[in-house]
């Protein structure tokens, strides 16, 4: 299995974490760097450990900062061979804890730099479903859409081909709309995350969250699309290798 999106530098004991992981047959991970230190802590994990890769950006939440204005460190960083995305970046209405003018520019800036070096961005959209979805347009190449929780924005990631990326959340009982979009997106577009150590599914809520706990999540999607899970996991696998280049 490929959990593709967990913050394993927020994480106590990563390595410990990286090795559980593996022994659940989580096989690999994208870890997420969300400014430049954490980049930097993300890349040392993923030397570290065969399996991990990294996605380097600045998260919307820090758009109204100095780190915001380091942008153009990142671009060093995803020269790394183990570096394979960007992001995550995006735009966020609801937590705002930086302007959405801030959001904005620091969303253009990091979509240039990976239409620029031919990477795929992964994106944060929460309660900025138009928004997310304009400033996507241009963008021709690799989007992922982390964490669904926009099923406003569902329709224009099918039509765009976009790949959209289920967490823990979807087995919340309360998470109806999101099961219904995980039916809707198309097979070869389906991924799966943790975003780890945040929203662990329903089965071992209250625990903090690591990317050996996306075997729950996974028999949600399986259970959703009427398919056997191991049959799933292989497409997983396979969207992830497509999304990401993963070897």
């Amino acid at each position: 299995m490929t959990d593709t999106h967990a913050h394993l530098d927020a994480c106590d004991a990563p390595d410990e974490v990286v090795e559980r992981a593996q022994a659940a047959g989580v096989s690999r991970v994208v870890s997420i760097g969300t400014g430049i230190e954490s980049s930097r802590a993300t890349l040392a994990l993923a030397e570290r450990h065969e399996g991990v890769f990294a996605a380097l950006g600045v998260d919307p939440h820090q758009a109204s900062s100095p780190e915001a204005t380091r942008v153009d460190e990142l671009r060093e960083l995803l020269r790394h061979p183990k570096a394979v995305a960007v992001g995550e970046t995006g735009l966020d209405g609801f937590r705002r804890h930086s302007s959405l003018a801030d959001q904005r520019a620091l969303f253009r800036a990091q979509l240039e730099l990976a239409e620029s070096l031919g990477l795929p961005v992964v994106i944060h959209s929460r309660e900025a479903a138009e928004e997310t979805a304009a400033a996507l347009e241009p963008f021709a190449g690799t989007v992922v859409l982390h964490c669904f929780s926009s099923p406003a924005l569902l329709p224009v990631a099918i039509e765009r081909g976009y790949y959209v990326s289920f967490a823990g959340n979807v087995t919340f009982p309360t998470a109806e709309e999101l099961r219904e979009a995980a039916a809707l997106v198309p097979l070869e577009r389906l991924l799966v995350e943790t975003d780890s150590p945040y929203l662990a599914p329903q089965a071992v809520r209250g625990r903090t969250n690591e990317p050996s706990f996306l075997v729950h999540t996974v028999a949600e999607l399986a259970a959703i699309r009427d398919l056997e899970p191991a049959a799933l996991e292989a497409q997983l696998d396979a969207n992830a290798s497509a999304a990401f280049s993963l070897p």
